[in-house]
């Protein structure tokens, strides 16, 4: 029995795997950042921001589809993800890709260290999700403070009203803020 189980474990990891790889058959992450991407169009000198950009993946092709902008990715690159850091992002991803637009620097979802609509699109890619205890419509406000009015928000996470509580009710609260 603990063999079925185990090996039911590591066919799932590996399904798991390949459905997010860049690589395999499915390019399931793949089509995530660039299906996110699609929908940020920056106006000419405008400013985006990449809320929890980890490997700088998202950060960077809203950078190569928006030459006529700039993209920015925060994140705080723990110890939880020790597989991205900062200079690997700027080194390795950004340069590799040959992405000139976009910059990168420490930051925190919680609490963004930028003015009041500060920034023409904000997106974020399965971030919010993982910070434990902190309600999640505090930090969709937090996040939307620093979108200029007009502004596009893309957010990809798991939505469900066990995390997130009740969204309709979060959309008139938003749009009462004028957003």
């Amino acid at each position: 029995i603990a063999f079925v189980v185990c090996a039911k474990c590591t066919q799932w990891c590996v399904y798991a795997y390949r459905s997010f790889s860049y690589d395999d058959e499915r390019k399931l992450s793949k089509q995530i950042i660039d299906g996110t991407a699609e929908h940020i169009t920056l106006p000419e000198g405008g400013v985006g921001l990449d809320i929890g950009c980890g490997s700088g993946a998202l950060t960077i092709a809203c950078a190569k589809r928006n030459p006529q902008g700039k993209m920015i990715g925060i994140d705080r690159w723990g110890k939880e993800y020790a597989s991205f850091s900062l200079a690997a992002v700027r080194k390795k991803n950004a340069a590799a890709e040959g992405v000139k637009n976009a910059s990168f620097r420490r930051g925190n979802a919680v609490k963004l260290d930028f003015p009041d609509e500060s920034f023409d699109a904000v997106i974020s890619n399965y971030v919010y999700h993982n910070i434990a205890g902190k309600d999640k419509q505090a930090l969709l406000l937090e996040t939307l403070r620093v979108l200029k009015k007009g502004g596009t928000y893309a957010i990809h996470d798991l939505m469900s009203p066990g995390r997130y509580g009740d969204m309709q009710a979060f959309v008139q609260k938003a749009q009462g803020y004028g957003l």
